[in-house]
C-alpha cells in the first residue's frame, strides 16, 4: 500500500527596510559583529520598542498579493514569545500569534496537471533573534546580535503539498512573488529567506500523521532533498513497526540526512502574552487602498496576459515571470517592435529570451537588468528576422556581437554583410540555373526523393553564400519543380 507525503512550510522573509522592526538601528548586511545592535535590540533596561511603518506597509503589500484585502485584518496584536536562548537577549521574541496581520490568502504554483493553489494560514510580522557563531573562538561560541530586531515576515501554509517537487515549486513561486511585490530581496545565501519545512507521511486517507520540523533550509536543491530524506526515514520507521516523534530536526546537507535538533515545542511552550509595551496595531481602510493602488502588476496575471495576448506559451509565460527585471524586459523589447506588422514578434522575442539570452546571462551570473544586449535592440534584431533582412542563424551571430559590445543591430548587420538578397528576381535567376545545372537531382525529386530538394535548396544557399531568404528560396523551387 502507498504512502501519502503531507508538508506545510513556514517562511521567514527579512523585510527590505533600512531600519529594524522595532528600533532606528540599521538592516545592512556583512556589518562587524554587534556594530548593528541597538539598546532597544539587547533590551537594555527602560527601552521602549516602537513599530516600524514600513514593516506593516510591506505586510500589508503582501496581504494584498496572495488574497486581496479582504485576508488584512485591521488590528492584529504584537505578543511575546517566551523561550531563552543565547542569542535573544530580551528572554523573548516579540511576534504575533491570536492576531495576526495577515489571515488566509493563497499561493498558485504549476503542477504536471495544470496549477494547483496552496492555501496560506496567515502571515505575521515578527523580529529576528541574533546568530550564535560557533567557529575560529577556541571551541567556544560567539554571539552577534546585529540580526536581533530584522524585521521579518513570518509566512505560513497548510499542508496541501503532496510531495518535495510541489513544495520547491511553492517555495519559488513565494520567492519570486515576495521581490516582486519589493518586499524583500530574496537573498537566501544571507538569510533572508529561508524555510522550514513540516513533514510527516499517512496512507491516503488517513488522518494526517506526526509530523517533523525541518528548520532553516536556505537553498530550494536543500529543501528538496531534506523532504525526500525525511520522507523515507519516516516511511521506513512506520514500516518497521516504529512510531514517529515530534521534533525539529537540522539538514545536514554534507551528509544528505536530517537529524535531531530538539523536541518540537508546541504554542503553550513559549507562554505567548500581548506585549504590554505595543498598542495593538490598526490599519486603515484608506491606508490599505493606497498600498493596494501602488501594487505592480502580479506574476500571475501577467502569465495569463501574455499568453492571451501574445499568443505564448504557459510554460513560456512562466519564465518569463520567473522575475520582474525579466518581464519588464520582455514588455520593452515587445514595446519596441511592430507587433501590428509583425504579430508573432512577442513569441519570437520571447524564445530567444529564455534561450540564448538566459543562457548567456547564466553564464556571467548576471540577470536581465544587467544584460549588455538591450530590450529595444532584442525588438530591432528579432524584426530584422522576421522582415527576411537576415537568417535565424546569421542573427545568432549579430546576437554574439551585441552581447560583446556592439549596440545596433543594422550596424552590424552591414558591417558583415549579412543581409539576406531578398530581390525575387536575383534570387529566381540563381535558382533557374541551379536546376539547369542539376538535371538529375530535379528527375529524382519529381520521382518522389525528397532528399534531392533538399540537395538543390543548399546548392542555392551555396551560389548566394547563404544570403538568399530560406523561406523564399523553398518557395521558388516548389513552385518551378510542380509547375
Amino acid at each position: 500500500m502507498d504512502w501519502e507525503i503531507v508538508i506545510g512550510i513556514e517562511t521567514h522573509a527579512q523585510l527590505s527596510t533600512a531600519s529594524k522592526i522595532f528600533s532606528g538601528a540599521s538592516t545592512a548586511f556583512g556589518a562587524a559583529p554587534n556594530t548593528q545592535a541597538s539598546a532597544v535590540d539587547i533590551a537594555l533596561p527602560g527601552v521602549l520598542p516602537v513599530a516600524n511603518k514600513g514593516a506593516v506597509e510591506r505586510a500589508i503589500r503582501f496581504g494584498l498579493a496572495v488574497g486581496g484585502e479582504k485576508v488584512i485584518n485591521r488590528r492584529s496584536v504584537f505578543a511575546r514569545k517566551n523561550y531563552f536562548y543565547p542569542d535573544l537577549p530580551k528572554g523573548y521574541q516579540i511576534s504575533q500569534y491570536e492576531l495576526p496581520i495577515v489571515t488566509g490568502g493563497e499561493v498558485r504554483i504549476p503542477t504536471r496537471n495544470g496549477e494547483k493553489a496552496i492555501r496560506l494560514t496567515r502571515a505575521h510580522l515578527e523580529e529576528d533573534a541574533g546568530k550564535s557563531l560557533h567557529e575560529d573562538f577556541r571551541g567556544m561560541s560567539g554571539i552577534d546580535l546585529n540580526r536581533a530586531g530584522v524585521p521579518l515576515l513570518e509566512i505560513v501554509s497548510e499542508p496541501d503539498m503532496r510531495s518535495a517537487e510541489e513544495a520547491v515549486a511553492y517555495a519559488k513561486a513565494l520567492h519570486v512573488l515576495v521581490r516582486w511585490i519589493g518586499i524583500c530581496d530574496g537573498n537566501m545565501q544571507e538569510g533572508s529567506f529561508r524555510c522550514d519545512a513540516n513533514v510527516s507521511v499517512r496512507r491516503p486517507g488517513a488522518p494526517l500523521g506526526t509530523r517533523a520540523e525541518i528548520k532553516n533550509l536556505n537553498s530550494f536543491r536543500f529543501l528538496e532533498r531534506a523532504i525526500e530524506f525525511e520522507a523515507r526515514r519516516q516511511i521506513e520507521i512506520l514500516e518497521d513497526g516504529g512510531r514517529i516523534v515530534q521534533e525539529t530536526r537540522l539538514y545536514d546537507s554534507d551528509r544528505d540526512e536530517t537529524r535531531p535538533m530538539r523536541s518540537k515545542e508546541e504554542a503553550h511552550d513559549y507562554r505567548y502574552f500581548p506585549d504590554p509595551d505595543l498598542l495593538p496595531l490598526e490599519v486603515s481602510e484608506k491606508w490599505i487602498s493606497e498600498i493596494e493602488a501602488a501594487l505592480p502588476e502580479l506574476p500571475e496575471m501577467k502569465r495569463e496576459r501574455y499568453v492571451s495576448e501574445f499568443k505564448i506559451s504557459p510554460a513560456t509565460a512562466l519564465q518569463l515571470t520567473s522575475d520582474r527585471d525579466k518581464a519588464e524586459f520582455f514588455e520593452r523589447s515587445v514595446g519596441a517592435a511592430d507587433i501590428v506588422a509583425f504579430p508573432t514578434a512577442p513569441q519570437d522575442i520571447a524564445f530567444t529570451m529564455v534561450g540564448e539570452i538566459t543562457s548567456l546571462l547564466n553564464e556571467e551570473g548576471l540577470d536581465f537588468s544587467e544584460s549588455p544586449i538591450k530590450a529595444e535592440q532584442l525588438a530591432k534584431l528579432r524584426v530584422r528576422v522576421l522582415d527576411g533582412s537576415i537568417s535565424s542563424k546569421s542573427a545568432k551571430e549579430v546576437l554574439s556581437e551585441m552581447w560583446s559590445g556592439a549596440s545596433d543591430p543594422d550596424e552590424i548587420i552591414a558591417a558583415k554583410g549579412l543581409k539576406q538578397i531578398s530581390d525575387a528576381g536575383a534570387v529566381e535567376k540563381i535558382v533557374d540555373e541551379v536546376l539547369a545545372a542539376n538535371a538529375k537531382q530535379v528527375e529524382d525529386y519529381r520521382a518522389g526523393k525528397e532528399k534531392a530538394f533538399n540537395s538543390l535548396v543548399g546548392q542555392v544557399m551555396k551560389a548566394t553564400k547563404g544570403k538568399a531568404n530560406p523561406a523564399q528560396v523553398n518557395e521558388m523551387l516548389k513552385r518551378k519543380l510542380t509547375g
